[in-house]
């Protein structure tokens, strides 16, 4: 009861189908690959102990040093002042954000939307400014 049962059909050609493509080794083997339940699963928990900040109030002096500043902005915004701003930045995912610090060229104050619009187009809400100083005139 062995091989002897097969013995008519050894030799005859490979079958190949007139309906279907033929597959490589690989795309055969991958039938056979991990089935990946929890896809998306790593992600979700990389994104849960990702840390955000919480955006900090300043106190009057603060305030009042940063008015001081951004007057100053005001004043030069012809000549496209070079500013060093630290702003925060709210996270798109969850709440929270962060600070980030930034250098460029300022082109416009908008005071009734309240935002500041660099010479490469970014558009950074005053609201949020922590820190502002004004390195050169250009």
């Amino acid at each position: 009861m062995g091989i002897e049962k097969y013995w008519d059909i050894l030799d005859l050609p490979h079958h190949v189908s007139a309906t279907r493509a033929h597959r490589t080794m690989l795309e055969r083997a991958a039938q056979f690959s991990a089935f990946a339940a929890l896809t998306g699963y790593e992600d979700a928990i990389e994104e849960t102990g990702r840390r955000t900040e919480s955006m900090v109030q300043l106190d009057e002096d603060a305030i009042a040093l940063l008015d001081e500043q951004l007057r100053q902005v005001v004043e030069r915004i012809r000549e496209q002042p070079t500013v060093e701003m630290t702003f925060f930045q709210p996270d798109a995912r969850k709440e929270g954000g962060s600070y980030v610090t930034l250098t460029a060229q300022i082109r416009k104050l908008d005071p009734i939307a309240r935002t500041l619009t660099t010479v490469q187009g970014r558009t950074v809400p005053i609201d949020s400014i922590v820190s502002l100083s004004v390195l050169s005139e250009n």
